[in-house]
C-alpha cells in the first residue's frame, strides 16, 4: 500500500525525535491498535539508547495515527514516548 506522509505529521515527527524513515517502517511493520474518529493507528517500539530532553531512555515507541483512502495510508499525526517497554522477569 502507497504511504504518504503529509507535511503537518512531519513537522510534528520532528520536534519529537522521529524521522520519515521511521514513518514508513511503523506503517510497514507496526502493530495495530484501536484509534479513535474512525482512524487507525501503528506503533512500534525502537531501541533507543540515547538521551532526550536531558534524560536518558533504553527505548521509544513511535505510534502513527492514520487514515486509509483509495489504497492510501495518509498520515494524521505522530506521537513519541521515551521509556522501557521490555519484559521484565
Amino acid at each position: 500500500m502507497e504511504i504518504r506522509i503529509e507535511p503537518h505529521t512531519l513537522i510534528q515527527a520532528l520536534k519529537r525525535g522521529v524521522s520519515a524513515d521511521e514513518i514508513r517502517e511503523v506503517l510497514r511493520d507496526g502493530i495495530d491498535s484501536p484509534a479513535k474518529h474512525g482512524r487507525n493507528v501503528r506503533s512500534l517500539v525502537y531501541e533507543f539508547g540515547g538521551q532526550w530532553k536531558g534524560r536518558r531512555y533504553a527505548q521509544k515507541r513511535v505510534e502513527v495515527i492514520y487514515t486509509v483512502e483509495n489504497c492510501v495510508m495518509i498520515t494524521v499525526t505522530v506521537y513519541c514516548y521515551y521509556g522501557d517497554w521490555r519484559v521484565q522477569p
